[in-house]
């Protein structure tokens, strides 16, 4: 099989990219913060947080560790609770 046979893979988000989207939404709303205040704490728009809180659009490391930091909770926040088989 060549190259030009070969099917692309998809690289979109994944249902581990909605949880850790889900558990910044909860956490922004722990903390009783608009989706436009995150943003510009993130330097996004509340469209972007929107995305990457649906699961849409996958989050880098960097910019969940910029999450973390704003939320003030660990980078393993994000991920407690995920079954391991995800």
């Amino acid at each position: 099989m060549t190259i030009a046979e070969k099917k692309p893979q998809k690289r979109g988000a994944t249902l581990v990219d909605a949880y850790v989207g889900s558990r910044i939404r909860d956490r922004r709303e722990d903390l009783h913060l608009s989706q436009s205040e995150l943003g510009m704490k993130a330097d996004l728009s509340f469209q972007q947080v929107q995305k990457y809180e649906r699961g849409a659009n996958r989050i880098s490391a960097s910019r969940m560790h910029q999450f973390a930091a704003i939320l003030g909770v660990g980078i393993t926040y994000f991920f407690d609770g995920l079954d391991e088989t995800a």
